[in-house]
């Protein structure tokens, strides 16, 4: 399943090592994916590099010749709290891998690492974030449905709907393919995060939630195109 930026835009990723043949190697399996990628050999650097690039993914070596990748992470947090960070750490000691979980990594690999296990931690690292986050207030809207990610509110028309975290997930998604089918193939990679495999009940009793608390009472939005998926848009 393919992961971009809001706008459709590949994502990014600041691979920081000093180590410029590993650094550039992970750079090549980064940009294999499709992803946008930078590289940086110093804390410094680094530093300056996420401001200037503004990643949607940082690979982050622990020991670096300046400062070290704990300090980059204290510094890069203070302007961009919400970017993940995955930690390469030489050290194999539990002590360093709870370190830098404990400053804010979101995950670290051990060197030496395979290229496939990094490209599968930041994939995995930047659903998880979202890999759609923006910093602005950002609403969507589909008709009368409108969507707020920030606060979380969800209205049609004046009348403000209380969805669960899950249901929640699901509309985002729907309200970001407005007028795409959507097979539950998709849903499910990217609402539940696993490959399609039998669970298609779980997808057809969430839309029916969905259903019930957007459409009930009202022109259908959520409409089902049988044997392909599912679709939203607005009322004629």
């Amino acid at each position: 399943m393919e992961l971009t930026r809001p706008d459709g835009a590949p994502l990014r990723v600041l691979v920081v090592d000093d180590e410029v043949n590993l650094a550039e190697l992970v750079s090549m399996a980064v940009r294999y994916e499709g992803w946008e990628t930078r590289s940086a050999h110093t804390g410094s650097r680094a530093v300056a590099a996420a401001r200037d690039f503004r990643p949607d993914a940082i690979v982050l070596d622990m020991m670096l010749p300046d400062i070290d990748g704990m300090e980059v992470l204290r510094r890069v947090r203070a302007t961009d709290p919400l970017v993940p960070v995955l930690f390469l750490t030489a050290r194999d000691a539990v002590e360093d891998r709870v370190a830098g979980l404990t400053a804010g990594g979101d995950d670290y690999v051990t060197k030496p690492f395979s290229l496939e296990e990094v490209v599968a931690r930041l994939r995995a690292l930047m659903r998880r974030a979202g890999a759609a986050r923006v910093e602005e207030r950002h609403v969507l809207s589909v008709g009368d449905l409108t969507l707020d990610e920030d606060s979380r509110e969800v209205f049609r028309g004046a009348t403000e709907i209380t969805l669960t975290a899950t249901e929640f997930e699901l509309l985002r998604y729907l309200m970001r393919n407005p007028r795409r089918v959507l097979s539950k193939a998709q849903i499910l990679d990217r609402v539940w995060n696993y490959d399609f495999g039998g669970q298609a009940n779980v997808v057809e009793l969430y839309i029916s939630y969905l259903r019930k608390k957007i459409d009930v009472g009202r022109e259908p939005m959520i409409h089902t195109m049988r044997g392909a998926g599912y679709v939203l848009k607005p009322g004629s």
